[in-house]
């Protein structure tokens, strides 16, 4: 273990800011790690400080006087990232007109950091496992073996185990990057390093600006301490530099301070996570699992009026018990009167009320002791145009997606006078994909 006094000494020559616990253990593992030759992996948060670990090992290693070169592997397209790498012969692929040497063979005898590792593609990755394993490399459009001797410290912000699982990350590469694991931890568990930061960022640009530097007030100490920075180091670089060029005020208070943080993120759960990837729906997707939904509301709502028909005494708590069934049906009669061509607008109804509405939707004749307007002769229901909706007569409906989302597209297209643009959204699809499902399914419009 490195003493206090070696640990002072490499924050001085590198500019480290901080006395945590966790960032001065970092730091004793990078320095123990350096002289070898092992392969390092070092986590942490985008915006940590990665980087100044990785040139720490180099300079503090018996290759300080080698190349060093930092490379970030989400930076370089998928179909160069090989080029870049590992070099090229000419006319290896379109545009190659002269062979060129790639990181790992111009770095011989140096030190790369692969910055993003997570990133590499897993073509890339068996590459990087010959070089790291063997010390072995091709250059792209070549069959010649070549040897270089270089140390490979890589970074990553993701998880790893999390992108094996996934099928993402060579399980091999991974153990065989994590030969020494260096973790570098984000501000907001650094504690009072946070007001030392501060007050360095400050001190700089004010030496640059020729200004007096910003001071924190200690209630302005306590709610920087307290706030999350996603961004890291980098974020708070930001911040000093923005207070000290906006505000006059030299001394920062709480309030100050406030206004140029970000406002608190929400703490509800997000409905939707990036990274699904594949198993995210499609626009296709989404249709079939409305049009089965609204195929058994349509069949339940079948069974509910022939039930409400083959009793008399059977007054609307029916209807009331089974307002699940009936939720949208205000904005579908709102949106009936609105393109049907009725003019009269005070004749739109208030918010939905199931005994109101749905009796005004379904013909009088169809509730026979509901609370619709009673007719001076009882209604005369002919039982033998009822749709039979017995098990077997489901099994006789239409299952067809296509003629289904074919109905559907033409409903949304007369309800909005064959405006593509509002049928689209409607249906909760694109007008591009709307306009290509019309000439599929032959619509005439």
């Amino acid at each position: 273990m490195l003493d206090q006094s070696e640990l002072r000494s490499i924050k001085q020559r590198f500019g480290i800011i901080g006395n945590s616990q966790r960032l001065n253990y970092a730091l004793t593992v990078a320095a123990q790690v350096a002289p070898t030759d092992m392969t390092v992996l070092i986590t942490g948060e985008s915006g940590s400080g990665k980087e100044s670990f990785s040139k720490i090992i180099h300079h503090l290693s018996a290759r300080k006087h080698g190349k060093f070169i930092a490379i970030n592997c989400g930076a370089i397209p998928e179909g160069t990232i090989d080029s870049e790498l590992f070099g090229h012969e000419k006319g290896a692929f379109t545009g190659a007109q002269e062979a060129r040497k790639g990181y790992f063979e111009v770095t011989n005898g140096g030190t790369i950091f692969l910055d993003e590792i997570g990133e590499m593609p897993l073509g890339t990755q068996s590459r990087l496992l010959r070089v790291l394993e063997y010390g072995e490399f091709i250059r792209v459009g070549s069959s010649k073996v070549q040897k270089t001797d270089v140390r490979v410290v890589a970074a990553t912000n993701v998880n790893l185990l999390e992108a094996v699982q996934n099928g993402k990350f060579r399980e091999d590469l991974y153990y065989r990057l994590n030969s020494v694991p260096i973790y570098v931890p984000p501000l907001r568990e650094r504690g009072d390093d946070i007001a030392l930061l501060f007050r360095k960022f400050a001190t700089d640009f004010a030496e640059r600006n020729r200004t007096k530097p910003v001071q924190l007030l200690p209630d302005a100490i306590a709610v920087l301490t307290e706030y999350r920075f996603p961004g890291n180091i980098r974020e708070l670089k930001n911040i000093v530099e923005r207070m000290s060029l906006l505000t006059d005020e030299r001394e920062i208070s709480a309030t100050i301070l406030r206004s140029f943080l970000p406002p608190p993120q929400s703490s509800l759960p997000a409905l939707y996570q990036q990274g699904q990837g594949q198993e995210s729906f499609s626009e296709r997707d989404l249709l079939y699992k409305v049009l089965f939904e609204m195929r058994h509301d349509l069949n339940e709502l079948k069974k509910l009026v022939l039930r409400m028909l083959q009793d008399e005494n059977l007054d609307s708590r029916v209807i009331r018990e089974h307002q699940d069934l009936f939720n949208g049906v205000h904005s579908d009669l709102r949106g009936t009167r609105e393109y049907g061509g009725y003019s009269n607008q005070s004749s739109v109804p208030g918010p939905f009320s199931p005994s109101r509405d749905f009796e005004e939707a379904i013909s009088p004749e169809l509730l026979i002791n509901g609370n619709a307007k009673k007719r001076e002769e009882s209604p005369v229901v002919d039982y033998s145009n009822i749709e039979d909706i017995s098990p077997e007569s489901e099994e006789n409906d239409d299952l067809s997606l296509e003629n289904k989302e074919r109905e559907l597209i033409i409903k949304a297209l007369n309800r909005h006078r064959q405006k593509r643009k509002y049928a689209a959204q409607d249906l909760g699809i694109s007008e591009r994909t709307l306009y290509r499902k019309i000439k599929q399914y032959e619509i005439d419009e």
